[in-house]
This record gives C-alpha cells, structure tokens and sequence, in this order.
C-alpha cells in the first residue's frame, strides 16, 4: 500500500506518522506552505485524510473539493465537528474515528478537573512554590465528595464520568437527547432543569449545531453561584464570552477547562481567576492511549484499502 497517498492535516503523533509513513505515502500539509501548489500536484494521488478535532486540522468541505480521489477520511478523535460528515456521505466517501479507547482518559480527566477547581490544586501548588505558606495557612476550599452531579451526554464518556464520580458517593443526574430507560441516573429532559439541581455541572455530548452554545446564560444562573461548571467535551458547547462575565462576577463558583472556543486562543480575562483550572485539550493525552488511537486510524485506513470491514464506521 505504499503507493496510496494519505494526507495528514496536522502534526498528531509522531507514532501515528511512523505507522503512517511505513505503510502509504504519507503527506504531512504543515510542511507546505503553499497549498494550492501542493493541491495542485499531488491532489490526484491523495486518497485518504487523517484529521483530528484541532480547529484547522479536519476535513471540512473545501479540503473534500480539493482531493478528486479521496475515498476515505480517518479521524484521529473520537468527536467528528471538524469533518463534514454529511458531505463525505454525499460524495460516498467513508469516515471512522477512534471511540472507546479513549473513554478513560477524558473521564479520568473530568474528574481531575473537578477535584483540581473544588479543591483549588493548582492555586495551592503555587501557594507553596512562592512561599507564601511560610506567612499563612492556605484559605479552606471546596469538598468533592457527596456532591450533586449533572452530566450532559451520558454516551461512552459521560458514563464513565458517572461511574467514577459514584466512587466519591455523588448523586448523578444527567442530560441526552432522550431518556435512557436503561441508566439507573435521574434524568431531566432540559439542560436548565438538570443545572438547576447539580452542583457540579459536566459537559460531555458531541458538538452538533444542537449542542453548540448548550451552556449559556440562562444555564449558567441556573448552576448557580455556588455551582462549577467542567468542559471535556467541546469548546463550543460553551458560550465563553457568558462563561468569563459569569466567574468574573462571582455569578458562578469556579470552572475546570480542557477545550476552548477559538483554541488554541483562550480568553486572556481567565488568566488571572483562581477558581479556574485550565488545561490544553489534553482529554485524551496519553501515551497510551494515543499509541491505541493511532493504532486504529491506521487499522481503518488498512481495511479499507484491502476492501475489509472498517473497524469503526461513522459512514
């Protein structure tokens, strides 16, 4: 399979590029700066697309235009908001991501995250390297155990947030499209209705144009002042411009960040909130898990090519 041209839109993984690099021939965009030249001379033989969920390293309609022979978009995520997907499945071209083995590093996450803004980790980290212990006692924070949670999207991940917050003797609440008749959580069919009843509200559903924004003022209010609000979901689940006049105002009790509107652009007002933990959309930033993800990009590229059953088909 060597002659098959894959494009990768962005640098991912320096394993996914050796996987990559020894099987097809691999076309790395970032190392050409002119692309209609590079379009221009390798459209023809470029027959697949490995893309992930950064803001300028999907497959939205323009890149799809302007690879005639691309048959096959493999994303290096488990969310697809930056492929168009409905366009791929108009041209029949076909898409996988990489669900499942991540789940346990974002819900990990979310819980670090939780734990990392109620109990204000990195503020106190910083406390002991300026020395500032040596003045005073650190102020008291914020317990996490026996909290009232509320999970929007309880897929794969929302579940396994779930589970692990049960461990802390949480109460769980959740969010979806529909009820789960097989969940054991309380569900309440709007997202105001379940922020109005958590403490610690978790964003966990896919980006759709349903979704985008799913977090805004009206919901803020409804968490409440004493209410934190966590993010591995998306950056545009959240309206950020409510979410930073809501902290800054004291209108909410503090937020655990992993993703980001404009990424890698973050609001410059949240540098200076302590009740704000911020991470690089690092949900699934493992080695392990990035090894296991790379792993099945290249598995669905090498079923397809041989005319095998994709190991994970969107379309």
């Amino acid at each position: 399979m060597e002659a098959i041209g894959v494009l990768m839109t962005y640098p991912m993984s320096s394993y996914l590029e050796q996987q990559l690099d020894s099987r097809f021939n691999l076309f790395r965009l970032w190392n050409f700066p002119h692309k209609n030249d590079f379009f221009k001379d390798n459209a023809a033989s470029i027959h697949a697309v490995v893309g992930s969920t950064q803001s300028h390293a999907g497959a939205d309609r323009e890149l799809i235009d302007s690879l005639p022979a691309l048959e096959i978009v493999s994303s290096f995520s488990v969310g697809l908001d930056k492929v168009d997907v409905a366009y791929c499945k108009e041209k029949g071209i076909r898409v996988t991501n990489t669900p499942d083995v991540l789940t346990d590093d974002v819900a990990d996450l979310a819980i670090g995250l939780i734990l990392a803004t109620l109990r204000r980790i990195c503020e106190s980290d910083r406390y002991v390297r300026t020395g500032l212990w040596k003045k005073d006692d650190f102020k008291l924070t914020i317990k996490f155990s026996g909290k009232k949670v509320g999970i929007i999207g309880l897929g794969r991940i929302g579940t396994a947030i779930a589970k692990r917050a049960e461990s802390f003797n949480c109460s769980i609440s959740y969010h979806s499209r529909s009820e789960k008749p097989e969940s054991k959580y309380n569900y309440f069919p709007t997202v105001i209705e379940l922020a109005s009843h958590c403490e610690i509200l978790v964003v966990a559903c896919a980006l759709t144009e349903e979704t985008r924004h799913i977090i805004n003022r009206e919901v803020i209010d409804a968490l409440g002042p004493k209410g934190f609000l966590v993010n591995i979901g998306r950056g545009g689940h959240i309206d950020e411009p409510e979410l930073v006049s809501a902290l800054v105002e004291g209108r909410l009790a503090g937020a655990g960040l992993d993703v980001f509107e404009d990424e890698p652009q973050v609001p410059e007002e949240l540098f200076g909130l302590d009740n704000v933990v911020m991470v690089p959309h690092v949900g699934s930033g493992t080695v392990e898990t990035e090894d296991a993800m790379a792993d099945l990009v290249v598995g669905n590229l090498e079923a397809h090519f041989l005319k095998k059953p994709l190991l994970t088909p969107v379309v």
